[in-house]
């Protein structure tokens, strides 16, 4: 019998293992052990699920729901549930449509229903998918020639997949079967439905949310929140993307063929002003507003949209002054640390709060006062004599991820602030059952941005990316309905536009390292997208930012 060296990372053993034997049988015969049931693992920096069959020599490495490619592969499991359960119960013309992220889960919508959702048939379609975890059905992937998957997407009512994958330049694709009901997630499952033991299903709005495991904990399902401000805004922006007859990649892809994108982003970058236009109106309004106040999460494109504001605040005439809070860190050896001894830039106390305040307070008093610049390289603060003093128009525009935070600003009164929101809420989708997640969107114009103007590798952004998300987890998410307005930074387009940007730059990941897996995952998701001149892009653009071009200064 012919047998294959494998070293498996979490036994830190090398084996020798039968030809063929699937990822599933190696945790059986090693026995493996966790505190936590693995779900899939890196095979030689690559995901595959646990069906995968063991061909040539590798390093092999476990992991479960606390990794981002094992909760990747729970929620994808997820969706594929939830749409046979709809399958099941309902009649086939009613589609199932994924839409966001909300409350710690994915706001869903059942389309072309006859009736009106009730509390009862919610309660039926979670008792559905429940049952399906007790019968442990498998997730079967079945490899087909490409002609033949697109063919059982049209028999299956997939239209939107088959618009995508018609063109698609791969001999053979791999869809998923559970039971009678097929569908394609992009991306590798659990291996069958008993492993989805931790969910939820409610009514929320006007649709359903599927409710997902704690981050912390997979047993523990996180208490539904309302969030208004934020549902308000993907209900527009989804609405409008419909609207505009873009709701999906596919969508977006067929107005590039036909060689006439630009009307497009232009109709998307002036539906993106009118919006930051309507939030300087309503600072107007106010009357009262010395301090506008603009927080959001990493690559969100915080710094143009307070240009861009700036601008629209000046038709009202008003005297924008741009202060940015990064300018106020303490210094070097007085930033706090994390649990692992390192710096933390991203708490709320590597800020000098007292100056902040005291600052702000001076000029709101009518005081002319000194700025800070701060030197990241050496760690402090430089007075170089630059001071403003502010008159009856001037206002304040503040950028920084602790704006919505009230600490930040404590000893200013409420009435005199504005308090913005701004991300990348993406408003395309891939198809109906797989929405954008906006932090992959910010991901990847990061890694553009970075390696254009900070010359980070792409290594280095993957590497840091886990640390940002879970500071905007602890220091800006939970803050976010403090706000009095909130702006989507996002484009219908720009995928395809940084496309060819983030392709070149992950290519560079050597397959030897563990963030490849990552750089192949963000590779396959921009190969849907056909690519964008840069061209076409108005120097004003938020994606400026990111690609370089901009009219703006930074």
């Amino acid at each position: 019998m012919q047998t294959i060296p494998i070293f498996c990372r979490n036994i830190k053993t090398e084996v020798q293992v039968p030809y063929g034997m699937t990822l599933l049988e190696f945790l059986k015969k090693e026995d493996v052990k966790s505190e936590n049931v693995f779900l899939g693992a890196l095979v030689n920096n690559k995901v595959r699920d646990l069906t995968y069959q063991i061909h040539k020599p590798a390093v092999i490495e476990f992991f479960d729901y606390y990794s981002t490619y094992g909760r990747d592969m729970y929620i994808r499991s997820l969706y594929f549930l939830l749409c046979k359960a709809v399958h099941d119960l309902l009649p086939l013309k009613v589609k199932l449509h994924i839409k966001h992220s909300i409350s710690g889960g994915r706001f869903c919508r059942l389309e072309q229903m006859d009736e009106p959702l009730t509390e009862e048939l919610v309660k039926k379609m979670r008792n559905h998918m429940f049952s399906l975890v007790e019968r442990d059905i498998p997730f079967e992937r079945v490899g087909l020639p490409t002609p033949d998957a697109i063919r059982k997407f049209q028999e299956y009512g997939l239209e939107d997949k088959y618009e995508l994958f018609k063109n698609r330049d791969r001999i053979y694709t791999s869809v998923y079967k559970l039971e009678n009901t097929i569908n394609y997630y992009y991306g590798f499952m659990v291996p069958s439905t008993s492993y989805l033991k931790t969910f939820g299903l409610e009514k929320y709005e006007d649709g359903l949310l599927l409710k997902l495991p704690s981050t912390k904990n997979i047993n523990v399902l996180p208490k539904t929140r309302q969030m208004p401000k934020l549902f308000s805004v993907y209900k527009e922006n989804k609405a409008w993307a419909e609207q505009l007859g873009v709701p999906h990649v596919s969508d977006l892809n067929r107005i590039v063929e036909e060689g006439d994108v630009l009307p497009t982003v232009l109709v998307a970058e002036a539906f993106q002003e009118k919006r930051i236009a309507a939030v300087a109106d309503a600072i107007h309004q106010r009357g009262n507003v010395k301090m506008v106040l603009i927080s959001g999460p990493s690559s969100s494109g915080k710094t143009t949209t307070c240009k861009r504001l700036s601008v629209q605040l000046a038709v009202h005439g008003y005297h924008p002054v741009q202060i940015s809070v990064d300018d106020f860190f303490v210094e070097r050896d007085e930033t706090p640390r994390d649990k692992n001894g390192k710096f933390d830039f991203e708490a709320l106390e590597a800020v000098d709060l007292p100056l902040f305040n005291n600052t702000l307070s001076r000029l709101i008093a009518g005081e002319r006062v000194e700025l800070p610049t701060f030197d990241f390289t050496r760690g402090t603060k430089l007075w170089t004599g630059k001071s403003i003093q502010l008159d009856d128009k001037s206002i304040m525009v503040i950028e920084g991820i602790h704006c919505l935070n009230p600490r930040l600003t404590e000893q200013v009164p409420d009435e005199v602030k504005f308090k913005i929101f701004v991300s990348a809420l993406t408003s395309i989708s891939i198809d109906r059952q797989n929405p954008i997640p906006t932090a992959d969107n910010r991901l990847i114009r990061r890694i553009v941005r970075d390696y254009n103007y900070r010359g980070y590798s792409a290594v280095e952004t993957l590497r840091r990316w886990r640390s940002v998300r879970n500071g905007e987890e602890k220091n800006i998410f939970p803050f976010q309905e403090n706000a009095d307005e909130m702006i989507n930074t996002s484009l219908i387009f720009e995928l395809g536009l940084l496309k060819p940007y983030a392709m070149s730059i992950l290519d560079a990941v050597p397959e030897n390292l563990p963030e490849y897996a990552e750089a192949v995952r963000l590779r396959k998701f921009l190969s849907y997208f056909k690519s964008i001149p840069e061209e076409k892009v108005p120097g004003t653009s938020i994606l400026r930012e990111f690609v370089g071009g901009s009219k703006f200064s930074y």
